[in-house]
């Protein structure tokens, strides 16, 4: 049988811990990003390409993993 973890990083199917993690993440980075959002958007005079929630979603996705790396 061969070896299905690469580098020695098996795929594994998040767990209920990941999700409040990846929640609360979210929930603070919500209005962070809203004031950043706002400021790029009076800065450029123009609309960011993505919106609050998207960059928030974004960032809780980057941060949440970083986490839980061992």
């Amino acid at each position: 049988m061969s070896d299905q973890t690469a580098n020695g990083h098996a795929h594994r199917t998040p767990k209920a811990e990941f999700y409040i993690y990846f929640s609360l993440i979210f929930m603070v980075a919500v209005p962070l990003s809203l004031v950043a959002w706002v400021w790029t958007t009076l800065r450029d005079q123009r609309f960011p390409k993505y919106g609050p929630f998207a960059r928030a979603w974004r960032e809780a996705g980057a941060i949440t993993p970083a986490i839980f790396r061992t």
